[in-house]
């Protein structure tokens, strides 16, 4: 592996995170320079999962997909153990130059690999609902939880990796859930109901009146009420784990608060525009997005 093939992989991963993850891709421009390419390609190789559990559907495809993930951490485990021969994707060469390169637990990838095969139809791990909040977060611990350990040694901390472990994984299901909540409409479109049964239930909600939702594009009020029930213990998910980002180096901590404001401020647009989910997909305004990263970095200096 040369070094042209391995700026070449970091510079697809960077193409793709600046592509797909507006709010993320803002963020890490708040990071030294240096870090960017290896938090670029973490973000890509999660992409790259999900976009294969995406598309899965049709017999055939599920068949493929499920290949796929296997395909991809066998040759992740081969690479990470520097075993011989090169690699023709990109992403992964990518991914395990960083794992290498910052010591990254491997097995926060095996984790997220097995979370993401819950999401592919016909597999024997498959999973399109979950009967309670306690069940959607043992999901989450590999689909998020595990992405916030992943990066935790890249932007470094000023305790001992372990002791920010907990906020890191908090954090990262506290994205998740609101990637949730603003993407409801699609996940029913694929199959797939990521709101707790059970809290659901508890307001009259249940499959049906949702892909009625879906189908009318009107939100129905029970519908709109365990939304902002969901926002709430959303927010106090955000609430438990921002304090962790001070356990993290002084340099990183304005792209961490970045993210975690932005991501957060999209419960607050679900809200003002009256909890219309089933035909609009929240986002933050680039504007507000410009701001507020402005905003934690000149908090940054002002703390230095």
């Amino acid at each position: 592996m040369s070094s042209v093939e391995l700026g070449l992989a970091y510079r697809d991963c960077r193409r793709i995170a600046a592509e797909h993850g507006r709010t993320y891709f803002l963020a890490t421009r708040l990071l030294e320079p240096e870090r960017r390419p290896a938090v670029h390609a973490l973000y890509a190789f999660a992409r790259m999962v999900d976009d294969i559990v995406d598309e899965s559907g049709a017999a055939m495809r599920t068949e493929h997909s499920a290949e796929q993930l296997d395909r991809i951490e066998n040759e992740l485990r081969g690479r990470l153990v520097r075993a011989p021969g090169t690699c023709d994707d990109r992403v992964l060469l990518a991914v395990s130059d960083t794992i290498l390169r910052y010591s990254i637990a491997p097995e926060h990838f095996w984790v997220f690999l097995d979370s993401m095969r819950m999401d592919i139809p016909g597999g024997p791990q498959y999973r399109d609902r979950y009967p309670t909040l306690d069940a959607l977060r043992e999901y989450m611990r590999g689909s998020a939880a595990a992405i916030g350990l992943q990066l935790l040694p890249v932007l470094g901390t000023v305790v001992p990796v372990a002791e920010a472990e907990p906020a890191a994984a908090a954090l990262g299901e506290a994205f998740q859930l609101t990637n949730f909540l603003r993407d409801i409409a699609e996940d029913l479109d694929r199959g797939r109901i990521y709101l707790p049964a059970e809290e659901l239930a508890a307001f009259g909600v249940d499959d049906d009146l949702l892909k009625h939702c879906r189908d009318t594009g009107r939100t129905d009020p029970r519908v709109r009420r365990v939304l902002a029930h969901l926002i709430a213990i959303n927010r106090g998910m955000y609430r438990h784990a921002t304090p962790g980002i001070d356990l993290l180096a002084p340099r990183v901590r304005p792209a961490i608060r970045t993210a975690a404001t932005l991501y957060s401020a999209i419960l607050d647009e679900i809200e003002r525009t009256d909890y219309t989910v089933f035909t609009h997909r929240a986002a933050v305004p680039r504007r507000r997005r410009l701001r507020v990263a402005a905003r934690e970095f000149a908090s940054d200096l002002r703390r230095a």
